[in-house]
């Protein structure tokens, strides 16, 4: 979709990738649907077994809609720090939560950590999978799908790709695929401004939920990309809100950061440029939050 009023006065064209659209709303279905049959493919996953993941809620709905079609069972470890609606959607797809608490509600450097850490101890104590999403490469192919198709939809006619970050998956599978397709093609990444860690090498506490978890994602390679961009959760969650009511695209705070970048983009890259990002879950998934209640 082409943003109308976000990109009113820029000599640039923004796309946004309406990745919503998938099952559970979320482009984390791609990625929990590659984890699970690479674990298959390789004989780690057999029918009636148990997966575990630590998630901040769309992997685990995602991986939760998975497992339920093929008959997994599923443990999540994620946190209070995410929305009420994800934690609903993964129960509801029939996932057994841990909640880890965390400091009133906001992503501090140590709570993706600590998250993970829990995990293990309950993979190890059931003998479970872990999909173990920031180590695991499987997810890439799945996200490849995202750059094929914005590729063949904008026939070709791709300056630059714009996402924020978490495991790094999204931001490297969509890069793989088109800086294959040419190298003049610019990666920008995203991250929060008030957790900087990979641009910078600082760290900070901030509320852009899926997003900044503290430390550099192992899946992150440096010749996939070409800029970091830093985003303050209070622009990340006023775009959010601005795009629901001027493009009509209801989304979450990440997205709302995305689009922040990528009008950043428009406004030095040049006329006549295609930049695009992506919407990258619903809105719904938000709606008791501080963005929309």
């Amino acid at each position: 979709m082409k943003l109308n009023r976000m990109a009113k006065g820029l000599d640039a064209n923004v796309f946004v990738k309406l990745e919503f659209y998938n099952p559970t709303g979320s482009m984390k279905d791609r990625m929990a649907l590659a984890m699970i049959e690479g674990a298959e493919r390789r004989g780690q996953l057999r029918p009636g077994d148990t997966v575990v993941e630590y998630t901040g809620g769309s992997t685990g709905s995602s991986l939760a809609f998975v497992c339920a079609v093929k008959g997994y069972r599923l443990k999540i470890v994620t946190s209070d720090a995410f929305s009420q609606e994800k934690l609903n959607t993964m129960k509801a797809f029939g996932a057994d939560l841990t909640i880890v608490p965390s400091e009133g509600g906001r992503v501090t450097p140590d709570l993706i950590p600590n998250m993970m850490k829990r995990a293990e101890g309950i993979a190890l104590q059931l003998g479970a999978f872990r999909t173990n999403q920031f180590y695991n490469e499987d997810q890439l192919l799945g996200y490849n799908g995202i750059g094929r198709e914005v590729l063949d939809q904008l026939d070709g006619n791709v300056d630059a790709f714009v996402a924020a970050f978490g495991t790094a998956g999204c931001a490297m599978g969509v890069a793989q695929v088109l800086k294959a397709r040419s190298k003049l093609i610019q990666v920008f990444l995203v991250e929060p401004a008030e957790t900087p860690v990979v641009s910078e090498g600082t760290k900070g506490t901030h509320h852009i939920e899926g997003i900044g978890v503290g430390f550099v994602p192992p899946l992150l390679r440096t010749e996939l990309y070409d800029e970091i961009l830093t985003v303050t959760t209070g622009e990340a969650q006023e775009m959010a809100r601005r795009l629901a009511k001027e493009e009509g695209i209801f989304s979450g705070t990440s997205t709302g950061a995305n689009v922040v970048g990528a009008v950043r983009v428009a406004k030095k890259i040049g006329a006549g440029k295609n930049i695009v990002t992506v919407a990258v879950d619903t809105g719904l998934k938000y709606l008791t939050t501080e963005v929309f209640d």
